[in-house]
């Protein structure tokens, strides 16, 4: 059990906070896209020329030199580029969602589906997350819980078997008549096998803390 404790104290520190790196560096690309283009666009409202050139366009429509649509073809110009703008943000929030659902949704479904068939008893289950962060480290530490789980049944099992063993033996030795030294010997050492893994089952369940209500009086 402390072997388990070490390893899992490793990982922790290998790959802790990466899945918050992860999620910062998600947001900051989106951000980062969606300032890009309010600056873009900013720079393009503000700029001197653009004014300059629709003044002239509208004197020469005015005095019948220019029609409307060549008039504002500035307008135009700079609405395409905002939609092309537009168009970029929405393929950045797509790529950006994308890796979060590979990366983060897709991996805690597995552990949650794999989860509930460890709560029905299916300790065969084995959880993979193929990266090194926080839900990594979560399914390892559900994979070391039912490998736990798993000893824990084995040596119950043997124990019980151990257990109907000796009471079946015992039960022969006590109707026979003749209790004879080499069959009191025998059923001390089944006695003492016994008890060496009520002893090992004990020392495993007291590493664990169980729920206990406190008594507030």
């Amino acid at each position: 059990m402390p072997g388990i404790t070490k390893r899992a104290d490793k990982m922790k520190s290998r790959s802790k906070y990466s899945l918050q790196r992860t999620m910062i560096i998600y947001f900051l690309l989106v951000g980062f896209a969606s300032t890009l283009v309010g600056v873009e666009f900013i720079k393009d409202t503000n700029d001197p020329a653009l004014k300059i050139t629709l003044l002239s366009n509208i004197k020469s429509h005015s005095k019948g030199e220019m029609s409307i649509e060549e008039a504002f073809k500035p307008i135009d110009r700079l609405r395409n580029k905002a939609i092309l703008m537009i168009f970029i943000i929405f393929f950045v929030m797509i790529i950006v969602l994308t890796m979060f659902i590979k990366n983060i949704t897709e991996p805690l479904q597995h552990m949650i589906e794999a989860s509930r068939k460890i709560s029905k008893g299916d300790l065969s289950v084995t959880i993979r997350i193929h990266y090194d962060n926080e839900l990594s480290e979560l399914g390892n530490v559900i994979n070391e819980m039912s490998s736990n789980l798993q000893e824990i049944i084995l040596l119950s099992k043997n124990m019980c078997r151990s257990g109907q063993d000796f009471v079946k033996n015992a039960l022969e030795i006590l109707n026979n008549d003749v209790m004879t030294l080499e069959k009191v010997i025998l059923m001390q050492k089944q006695v003492e096998f016994l008890k060496n893994e009520l002893d090992t089952l004990e020392e495993i369940i007291e590493y664990f803390n169980f729920y206990t209500i406190k008594d507030n009086s």
